[in-house]
């Protein structure tokens, strides 16, 4: 079994590739692959928060409101527009019959920017676990 500190490190360091892996997909201008990833992204840094805050596995969801209310976390209306903008793109590659309408590369870069900026605040709310 692992402790608690080795299971939030798990998650917020698959946080950290995921990002990486969608600013990759970004460049390459793969961009329904890039929010896909910026959704897993935000997934685990929510599942390693989680972990800190209940010391639980976190549940098997991709829901992040979801998970952010298990979290007990407190969204402002802008943070949960943006994280029900991602739910819609973690369902591509999944489900074959769901085809969402890709942004445009500004926007795009703009939610890369947003997650990247909802990762550290996740992080940071971490440190007092």
């Amino acid at each position: 079994m692992y402790s608690v500190k080795e299971q939030v490190a798990f998650w917020f360091e698959g946080s950290d590739d995921s990002y990486e892996t969608a600013t990759v997909l970004f460049d390459k201008n793969r961009l329904l692959h890039c929010l896909f990833f910026c959704h897993l992204s935000v997934e685990k840094a929510l599942k390693a928060l989680y972990v800190c805050k209940t010391s639980e596995i976190p549940p098997r969801t991709h829901n992040l409101l979801h998970l952010a209310s298990r979290c007990d976390l407190v969204v402002t209306e802008d943070m949960d527009t943006f994280l029900g903008v991602l739910m819609k793109y973690q369902l591509e590659g999944r489900y074959p019959d769901y085809n969402p309408s890709v942004p445009k590369n500004e926007v795009v870069k703009m939610y890369l920017q947003k997650t990247l900026e909802v990762i550290k605040w996740l992080k940071e709310i971490s440190l007092s676990c």
